[in-house]
Parts: structure tokens; sequence; C-alpha cells
């Protein structure tokens, strides 16, 4: 399991590429990656954003990633994790969170990497504010799952 916050920007697919190279021992053991990454859109709400900057605290936004990691960990018998989430100044089609998961069969897969999303974008202590054209604004409720 490994959980990363990064202040800069981060290619999700060469990361993805690398963690996976380096899952010494397991190489055979999983069926089944999935994968999401989340990417800055250029507008919300119905104006258009032009970039965003967002906002962490090291210690609670950590604690918070461990304890769902752990809580997946609990519910689907996986044999690894992936969450990067990058803060501070991000752009329109900027990677701003990848999230993998490994287990053996596809369904455990899905259902753990769901639920790891899920839990980012409703609970974690993150604090988006976004740049409007002619004014900046705090995101109050992240967008729906759907």
């Amino acid at each position: 399991m490994t959980i990363e916050i990064r202040a800069g920007a981060f290619d999700p697919w060469r990361e993805l590429a690398d963690f996976q190279q380096q899952m010494t021992g397991k190489c055979g053991k999983y069926g089944a990656t999935t994968v999401f990454v989340g990417t800055m859109r250029d507008f919300n709400e119905g104006d258009e954003v032009r970039g965003m900057f967002l906002e962490h605290y090291p210690q609670m936004t950590e604690k918070y990633l461990e304890k769902i990691t752990l809580e997946a960990a609990q519910r689907w018998e996986l044999l690894d994790m992936l969450i990067i989430h990058r803060v501070g100044e991000i752009l329109p089609d900027d990677p701003i969170v990848l999230v993998a998961a490994w287990t053996v069969h596809r369904a455990a897969a899905f259902e753990a990497a769901r639920y790891l999303i899920e839990e980012l974008k409703s609970r974690s202590p993150f604090w988006k504010k976004e740049w409007l054209p002619e004014r900046e604004r705090w995101v109050i409720k992240n967008t729906p799952a759907g």
C-alpha cells in the first residue's frame, strides 16, 4: 500500500508502470488491476474554471488516506494499492488523483478502487479554491458520483 501527496505535477501512467514494476513477488499473483485517474476540468457548476488551488493539512490528510486504505484492505483481498493525490496549483487537464487496486479477481479490484475514490471525493480533508475569470471561490461540495 502506497499513499503519496504531491505538490507537483505527475504522469499517472508512468507512476502506475513504475509502481507495478516494483511489485516484486506479486507478478503472476494478480488477475486484475483497476485504475482511476482524475483530471481537472475547465468548468464547474456551469462556470468556466481557469485553475484551482488544492489545500490540505498534511497530518490530517495522510491519516485519513491511511484509514480508507486499511478499510479497503479489510473489505477486499487486495494484493496492493496506490494512491497519489496532487495539492497546490492545478490547471485544467492536469492529473489530480491516481487510485489503483491490484487483486486476484476483477470484482474486488473494481469495488475497492471505487470505494477509495468515492471516499477521497466525499470525505477526505482537501479544500479547493477555484479561479474563475472574474473571481475566486471555495468549492463547497464535490460533484456527485454519476
